[in-house]
This record gives C-alpha cells, structure tokens and sequence, in this order.
C-alpha cells in the first residue's frame, strides 16, 4: 500500500462512494430466473475437486476433477462447456497478502459480503463507504461469458437476468440506496444492446459495462460504426460508459511464461490504449453527452497521453487519419468525457492539474486482493493530504454523484 506524509487533518473525511466493488454472485441467479428448459446449460454451481490450476501470461487456466478424484474442493460455474471456479482471488479481503493464492474456494470460505446484501452493508461501514458500484464475477467484468457462448438466446436471457438481479434484488431495497446498479449488455448485436440500455435506464440504472478493447473479443472497435445503436442509446439516456481493467478478456502482459505480477504491474495498459482509442474515434463529437470511466485503470499515467495526443493531433491528423472527425485537442474532449478511477496512486494525486479534479473517482476494490478495505479511509488521509478539502470532497464523492445522478445525500434513489 502507497502512501505519502498527510499535511492536513481529515477529521471529517467524506464518506466514500466507491465507483469499483465487485459481487459475487449467488449461485440461483440464474437458476432461479431462467427457463426450465435452460436450467441443466445454463449458470449453475457444483462443487467438485480442482485437478489443476495456473495463470501465466495473462491467461487463467482450471481444469476440474471427476467426483472422487484428489484434490481441494471447490464451487464451481458450470455453463455450456465452460468449467469455472470460485477461487481466492475473486474474493480475498479479510486475509493477509501472504495467504492470497490462486486456490479454488467455496462459498462458505470467503467473507459473506462478497454475495450477501446485509454482510456488505457492514463491511461498506467498516471501510467508511456509503454507496458502492458493483461489478460482475461470474460474466466478468462487461458479460463477456455469455457473448462467448454458443446459444445467443439463451446468453440474452442470461444477461436480462443478471440485470434483474442486479437492479431488484442486490440494489434492491435491503440496500437502502446503498448500492449502485451496474447492467450488462449482449455484446454480440448492437440494437439488442442498445434496447437492454434503455429498458434498464427506464428503472434508474446510469452506468453499463463495456469492453476497454472489443476486438480483443473478436468485436468491432470503437471506430467503426457498429456501436453506434448502443452508444446513441447511451447518449440518449445518461448512461455512463463503464469499462473495467481485464474486460477484453486479456491482461496486458508480455510473454506466456511471465508471473502474475508482471500483468499486475501493468494493469493500466489496456486502459491507455483504449481511452486514445476513444479520443481518436470522433465518437465524442457524434454523441457530445456520451461519457465513460476506467475502473481500476488509476491515474497516474493520464497526463502523459493527454500530451502526446494533442501533439499528434496538432502535428499529424492529416497523414494520421483523424482530421475530418476529431475537431477539437483530445485533452478537451477528455476534460468533457472521460474519468479515471484509482484506489491507490500517490503520484496521480501530486499531478492532479495535468489530470482535472472534476475527472477523477475513487474505489476501493472490495474483495479483490487489490483491495484497500478496511482501511480505505486512511489510504485516502494519506494520499490526499496536501489537497483542498473541497478537492477531496469531489473526489471522494462528488464527482460520482454528479456523474451516476445520484440524490445529494450520495444514494442510487
């Protein structure tokens, strides 16, 4: 955990509105919403031995056990063909760095805030959090389990059931408000999405999942025009443009035999390359109320991209193919559009002129092993102690309360 020397006091350091948490999900989402006729394909949980596990290069690799075999124990996904378990790894607050392993877990062996409304209610008022957006487990980070799979229409019902839970039961009212709808969409077809946008928009929910690089996933890129439904449906509604680290299904990394912390040092890189990606799209001109945001992508790279776009723009947009649809420095459609999210980054906060306080957000993780609970309030003292209170206020809570259009008070509704 970073941290710099505090300057100021925080006695009444906001309360946080955390723009990155993840769910994991209980095991009946699907199988209580689902047709009959999809409860044996569709999303179920087994628990079964783990024959081997390894995550090289980026890539994450189980392969279970017949019953009876040796092996830990673990709740595994079963969907289609896909084998997919619960490891330590999607939930890993409450114990130490030195006990975090790549092991497979079952539900009784990880802290009941990771599923369970009430439990992460507390754990949220352990860690100074007041509201929370939540991201997927199982459909990883932007649903991309379900558009990898080979039955479309049972994958679009999975997603509208996933987003039923999302909106009626985990942000429902044992939340209080507490809790921020975060929906999927099928990624797969564009107007599908774009419909799944507004019927979700029409009972609150002001933020989406999306995949920072989609032809990662064997999609279209932003520059094309195949996103355009979604994205004018995004624009028409509000609906912030949420893109998680490792949502294009591949880690950066930089061989297949290199460890885990390699990637994780670099998490920031497909965040990089997908946010110049958008500056350079023209889309922000074509849908001028579009926005979108990097969940634990941190800060601290921004400025430097900022300033190498607008000298390309300035000096190559010619020969560099953007001049007939980027009009404007991508430094100012940025200040307009784009947010960074962090939990940790001392150096971004030093530089936060070159970022803008209006475009940062702050996150806590919870229950990745990246996490910063319970002591999310402290890192936050320590890292943002040579700011304004008013600044920090912004940062904590404000500007997330401006952007997902919660009520003063910093709850969904």
């Amino acid at each position: 955990m970073t941290a710099m020397e505090t300057t100021k006091d925080f006695p009444d350091f906001p309360l946080i509105i955390s723009v990155d948490d993840h769910t994991v999900e209980p095991a009946d989402v699907w199988q209580s919403r689902l047709p009959k006729k999809y409860l044996d394909t569709g999303p179920r949980i087994v628990r079964a031995p783990l024959k081997e596990i390894s995550f090289l290069g980026g890539r994450f690799r189980p392969v279970m056990g017949a019953p009876g075999d040796d092996g830990p124990l673990g709740d595994w996904w079963l969907y289609e063909s896909l084998q997919r378990p619960l490891t330590r790894l999607d939930t890993a607050v409450g114990y130490s760095r030195d006990e975090i392993k790549l092991e497979v877990i079952t539900y009784e062996q990880m802290r009941p805030g990771s599923y369970d409304v009430p439990q992460r209610l507390a754990d949220m008022d352990v860690n100074h959090v007041q509201s929370s957006v939540c991201f997927p487990s199982f459909p990883r980070f932007c649903g991309q389990t379900f558009t990898e799979a080979a039955d479309h229409e049972l994958a679009l019902l999975c997603v509208r059931a996933y987003n039923d839970w999302m909106v009626e039961e985990w942000c429902g009212p044992q939340a209080q408000g507490r809790l921020i709808p975060l929906t999927l969409i099928p990624l797969w077809d564009a107007e599908l999405a774009a419909a799944e946008v507004r019927r979700n928009a029409a009972r609150g929910v002001r933020a989406v999942a999306f995949s920072e690089i989609p032809p990662h996933l064997g999609l279209p890129s932003v520059h094309s025009d195949d996103w355009d439904p979604f994205l004018a449906a995004c624009d028409e509604t509000g609906t912030v443009i949420a893109m998680h680290i490792g949502s294009s299904s591949r880690m950066p990394s930089t061989s297949k035999d290199a460890p885990p912390a390699v990637g994780s040092t670099i998490t920031f890189a497909n965040c990089c390359f997908s946010m110049v990606d958008w500056l350079m799209s023209g889309k922000f001109e074509r849908f001028p109320k579009l926005k979108i945001m990097y969940a634990e992508g941190q800060i601290g790279w921004i400025p430097y991209i900022l300033e190498r776009a607008d000298v390309v723009w300035e000096e190559n947009r010619g020969w560099g193919g953007v001049a007939d649809k980027v009009h404007r420095p991508p430094s100012e459609l940025f200040a307009e559009h784009i947010y960074g999210c962090f939990f940790d980054d001392a150096f971004g906060l030093k530089n936060l002129d070159a970022i803008g306080v209006a475009n940062v957000l702050y996150e806590t993780d919870y229950p990745h092993s990246d996490s910063t609970w319970p002591k999310s309030r402290q890192v936050g003292e320590a890292q943002m102690g040579h700011l304004d209170p008013e600044v920090v206020e912004r940062i904590v809570r404000g500007n997330a309360i401006e952007l997902l259009g919660l009520t003063p008070e910093g709850l969904w509704r």
